[in-house]
């Protein structure tokens, strides 16, 4: 992974062969990065994506491994218990054009993905866990 400030934001080349998911903590604990809006394109060849159920308050799970575009890619990134708190989805296509997404869990880069992340500098969004829901959801701090 190799990156640049430039004002808020930091645009980010994650290499081939990294983790998507690993790559955007590793930023964020290098950078001190807390509260964050995440965006980004490129390509993987293995990815885990979900589903939560609100009814039964759990995740549903797809494991892919093909080359696929990511075709959006976007999230949040928070704090929970004071650490790094990623909330992200993503919707790649294979290459007949089929799409397949949700709550992104992990995604291996086949070639690159070029990602930016737009930093709101001096706040912080905490997460707490809502038994109701059954999700981390904001928790906002003064």
């Amino acid at each position: 992974m190799q990156y640049r400030r430039f004002g808020n934001k930091y645009f980010v080349r994650v290499d081939r062969g990294e983790e998507i998911i690993a790559s955007l903590e590793r930023l964020c604990g290098q950078e001190g990065i807390s509260l964050a809006e995440v965006e980004a394109l490129g390509a993987v060849d293995d990815f885990s994506v979900g589903l939560f159920d609100v009814e039964e308050k759990k995740y549903h799970g797809n494991h892919f491994e093909f080359p696929a575009e990511i075709v959006s890619l976007w999230g949040t990134v928070t704090t929970k218990d004071g650490k790094f708190y990623q909330h992200i989805h993503m919707s790649a296509a294979d290459k007949e054009g089929r799409v397949f997404g949700g709550h992104l869990v992990s995604a291996r880069v086949s070639a690159t993905c070029e990602m930016t992340v737009d930093v709101i500098p001096g706040f912080t969004v905490e997460r707490k866990f809502d038994e109701d829901v059954g999700l981390n959801l904001f928790e906002f701090v003064d």
